[in-house]
C-alpha cells in the first residue's frame, strides 16, 4: 500500500486535538487505493475548513449536512466528549458519514424474529470534528478535524435525496396526509395527489411511501385489541344471518387476533366458474391500522372483475401468506387456480410454491409498472417516457429470443447496466414477461386495460377504513354494488346488436355462444385471419402474413378429433383461438369452431339458477339476489330474437299485474326494512 493512499487528509489547528479517530472498535483506518474515493463534486465556498467557527454545535451540524448532501452522502452524530472525559460539560463532537463504522453482530433470540436487513455501514472514515472554545469570551465551536475520504461510491444528486436524512415530511404535509387517510384513499393515491398539488414529477417528493406509512402508524388512536374483538363479533353475526358466509382467523400466543380471511357465498359460486385465473393483490394496507390487506379477484365471462375473497394479516411473512392461501383454498373446497398473479414478494412466491404447487405463479405487470416512476423517473429524466414505451414493446413480444435481444438493446441504449431495479427485473423475467407466460391461461388479466378495471374495483374496498370492525360489511356492500352494476352492464352488452364483420359461418356460430366481450376478442382474430396464408406441411400447417416470405407459425390440426393447436399459444393464454388456427380451420372447410375451443368460462351463462336454489335461501336479501339473477337470465335469453322478446314482454306484464294485486302488510314492511338495515 502506497504511503499517499493510506494518509487521511486531516489538518489540526490545536495540537491537543491531534488524536486518532476510531469510529468503532472494529473499524480500520487502512484502506487500499481502489477503496478510497475523494469527493470531487464539491463547491469551494461550502467545504469545511480547520478553524471555521459556529455559534452552536447544531449550526455546525447543519452546515456539514448541507455539504454532505452536495457531495452525495449524509451524516450522523457519532460521539461527544467532555473535558478530560469527566462531566464538566460538552467540549467536543464528531459528525461522521452515514456509512461510518461497522454493524455489530446481533445476538439471536429464538422467540424474537430477526429483520436481517443488510447494513449500509462499511467503515468509512470521512468525518468532521468540532471543539468548544471560549477564547473570545462567548463560547463558540471550531472545526478542529476534517476528512472527506470515502471508501464507497458517492450518490448522484438525483439519488442522494432518497437517503433517510434528507427525507422529511413538513407539518403542512402531515396535516394533508392525515386528511387523506380519513377519506380512505391508498398511500399510492396520496403520493400521486401531492405530486400534482406540488407540481413535481412522480418520485420527486421529499419523502417516500414508506415514510407516509410510518407516519400514519403514529396517527392510530383506536385500540387494536378492542377493534379485533369487534371484528370477530361482526363476522360471527354475519355468519348467523348467512350460513354460507365463510371466515377463518388465527390468534397469537396472547389470544389476540393475528390474521383473518373471509369470502361470501356469491364469491364461492363465481370462483367455481371463473377461478381458473386469479389476482392476489397484496399491495394495499388498511391505512388506519397499518395492516397488510390481500384481495383475491378474477375476471368473469363479460370481462368484468369478480370478487373472490379478502384477508387481513398482521405482517407479511412466509407463515402469514401460507396461512392466507390455505384459508382461501378451504373457502373454495380445495380447488386451486390454474394461474395466480401477485406483486413481487419473495415470501408470497415461496408460500404459493408450498400451498399451490400445481398453480402457475406470475407477477402482475401493472403492479410492476406502478413502481416505475419512483424507480426510473429521476434516473432517466426526459428519456423516461421513451424508455417506458420501449419496455412495453419488449414486454409484448412473442418469442423469448426476441425478448432477450430487445432487453439487451434496451439496457445498452439507456445505460442501465448497473441499475439494481433493471438487474432485478431481468432476473425475474420468466415471472412477468409475456414471451415466458403465453402457454398459461390468464384470462386477459395481463393487459394494462384490464388492470385499470381491477384497480378501480379494488379501490372501492379501500374507502372502508373508519373502523376495522366495519370493514367486512363495507366490503360486502362494495361487492354487492359491483354485482348489481355488473348485472346492468351484462344486460347492456346482451342488448347491443352484434355486428358481423366477415360473414363467415364460424363468426355467426361464435356470436351465438360467446358473450359479447369474448366474441369481440375472437372477432379480432377472425378479421386478421383473412390476411394470412396457410401452407400444408408434412407435420401440420405453416401460417404467415401474406406480405411475409419467411417465418410464420406452426399449426397442428386433427380434424377427426377436433383438435387444433398453434405455436403462438394464443388459445392457451387467452381461451380464444388465434388467427393462425382460424385460418387453417377456414381453409379446411370448417364452418363451426370445435366445441372444445368454446370454453364455458367465455359463454353466455350466468351462475346457474339451480346452484342458487341449492343454497335454500331463507334470508330476504338472498331471495332478492336469486330473483335478480333469474331476471338477468330472462333478459339475456329474450334479447336473442324479436319473437322471444314479444313473449317475455307479454308474460312479464301479466306477472307484474298479479304481483301488484298482492297486499303488503305493515308488519311485513317493517320486517323487510329491519332486514335491510342489518344487511
Amino acid at each position: 500500500m502506497s504511503e499517499d493512499a493510506g494518509v487521511m487528509l486531516v489538518l489540526y489547528d490545536d495540537p491537543s486535538d491531534q488524536r486518532s479517530l476510531s469510529l468503532d472498535e472494529t473499524s480500520s483506518t487502512e484502506e487500499s487505493p481502489d477503496e478510497t474515493r475523494l469527493s470531487l463534486e464539491t463547491i469551494n465556498d461550502v467545504i469545511p475548513y480547520i478553524g471555521q467557527r459556529f455559534s452552536t454545535h447544531d449550526a455546525a451540524y447543519e452546515y456539514y449536512s448541507e455539504f454532505a448532501k452536495q457531495c452525495g452522502f449524509s451524516i450522523r452524530r457519532h460521539r461527544t466528549e467532555g473535558k478530560d472525559g469527566v462531566g464538566k460539560g460538552l467540549t467536543r463532537r464528531y459528525f461522521v458519514c452515514h456509512r461510518a463504522g461497522n454493524t455489530p453482530i446481533k445476538t439471536s433470540h429464538e422467540r424474537k424474529p430477526q429483520r436481517n436487513r443488510k447494513s449500509s455501514r462499511c467503515g468509512c472514515q470521512a468525518y468532521m470534528r468540532i471543539s468548544k472554545t471560549t477564547e473570545l469570551g462567548a463560547p463558540e465551536w471550531r472545526v478542529t478535524g476534517f476528512a472527506n475520504h470515502h471508501n464507497h461510491e458517492l450518490l448522484e444528486a438525483n439519488q442522494v435525496r432518497f437517503l433517510p436524512a434528507y427525507r422529511t415530511i413538513s407539518e403542512s404535509d402531515k396535516s394533508r396526509i392525515l386528511m387523506f387517510a380519513k377519506t380512505g384513499i391508498s398511500v399510492q393515491q396520496m403520493m400521486r395527489l401531492m405530486e400534482l398539488e406540488k407540481c413535481v414529477q412522480p418520485g420527486y417528493l421529499p419523502f417516500t411511501e414508506k415514510d407516509v406509512r410510518n407516519l400514519l402508524q403514529t396517527f392510530r388512536k383506536l385500540d387494536p385489541e378492542d377493534e379485533s374483538i369487534d371484528l370477530l363479533r361482526m363476522c360471527r353475526n354475519i355468519k348467523e344471518k348467512d350460513p354460507n358466509f365463510k371466515f377463518e382467523y388465527t390468534l397469537d400466543s396472547d389470544h389476540r387476533l393475528e390474521n383473518i380471511a373471509w369470502s361470501y357465498a356469491s364469491s364461492v359460486q363465481s370462483y367455481e366458474i371463473f377461478g381458473d385465473a386469479v389476482v392476489f393483490d397484496t399491495t394495499h394496507r388498511l391505512t388506519a391500522f397499518d395492516m397488510p390487506l390481500g384481495i383475491w379477484v378474477g375476471i368473469n365471462n363479460y370481462g368484468m372483475p369478480c370478487f373472490f375473497g379478502c384477508v387481513l394479516l398482521r405482517e407479511e411473512s412466509l407463515r402469514s401468506f401460507s396461512w392466507a392461501l390455505k384459508a382461501f383454498l378451504s373457502f373454495m373446497y380445495g380447488k386451486a387456480p390454474q394461474t395466480i398473479l401477485t406483486d413481487q414478494n419473495m415470501f408470497l412466491k415461496e408460500a404459493i410454491g408450498m400451498e399451490m404447487p400445481t398453480t402457475k405463479h406470475a407477477l402482475c405487470i401493472w403492479m410492476i409498472v406502478a413502481k416505475f416512476p419512483s424507480w426510473f423517473n429521476a434516473v432517466l429524466g426526459e428519456r423516461y417516457n421513451e424508455w417506458k414505451s420501449e419496455f412495453y414493446r419488449i414486454y409484448n413480444l412473442e418469442s423469448i429470443e426476441d425478448f432477450e435481444l430487445g432487453w439487451r438493446d434496451l439496457v445498452n441504449s439507456f445505460g442501465l447496466h448497473s441499475n439494481r431495479h433493471i438487474v432485478n427485473l431481468y432476473g425475474l423475467r420468466s415471472l412477468w414477461a409475456l414471451p415466458f407466460l403465453r402457454s398459461h391461461f390468464f384470462a386477459g388479466m395481463t393487459t394494462i386495460g384490464q388492470s385499470k378495471s381491477i384497480n378501480a374495483f379494488i379501490q372501492r374496498f379501500l374507502s372502508a377504513q373508519t373502523r376495522l370492525a366495519h370493514f367486512v360489511e363495507q366490503v360486502a356492500v362494495a361487492v354487492d354494488f359491483k354485482d348489481q352494476a355488473g348485472e346492468q352492464q351484462t344486460m347492456q352488452q346482451n342488448l347491443q346488436n352484434i355486428s358481423l364483420k366477415t360473414g363467415a359461418p364460424m363468426e355467426s356460430h361464435a356470436a351465438s355462444i360467446f358473450t359479447p366481450y369474448a366474441f369481440s376478442k375472437l372477432q379480432e382474430q377472425l378479421v386478421l385471419a383473412a390476411h394470412y396464408a396457410s401452407f400444408e406441411m408434412e407435420d401440420g400447417f405453416l401460417v404467415r402474413h401474406h406480405t411475409k416470405a419467411e417465418g410464420g407459425r406452426k399449426v397442428y390440426w386433427v380434424p377427426r378429433e377436433g383438435i387444433i393447436s398453434c405455436s403462438c399459444h394464443h388459445f392457451e393464454f387467452s381461451g380464444i383461438l388465434c388467427r393462425h388456427a382460424l385460418r387453417v380451420l377456414s381453409t379446411g372447410n370448417c364452418f363451426q369452431i370445435p366445441e372444445r375451443y368454446l370454453p364455458v368460462r367465455w359463454r353466455r351463462i350466468s351462475i346457474p339458477s339451480a346452484k342458487l336454489l341449492q343454497s335454500a335461501p331463507n334470508d330476504h336479501a338472498e331471495r332478492i339476489q336469486l330473483l335478480q339473477n333469474i331476471v338477468s337470465t330472462l333478459v339475456t335469453e329474450s334479447a336473442k330474437s324479436r319473437e322471444r322478446l314479444d313473449i317475455a314482454t307479454e308474460h312479464v306484464s301479466i306477472l307484474l299485474s298479479r304481483i301488484r294485486e298482492q297486499p303488503v302488510s305493515v308488519q311485513s314492511t317493517r320486517e323487510i326494512s329491519s332486514m335491510h338495515r342489518n344487511i
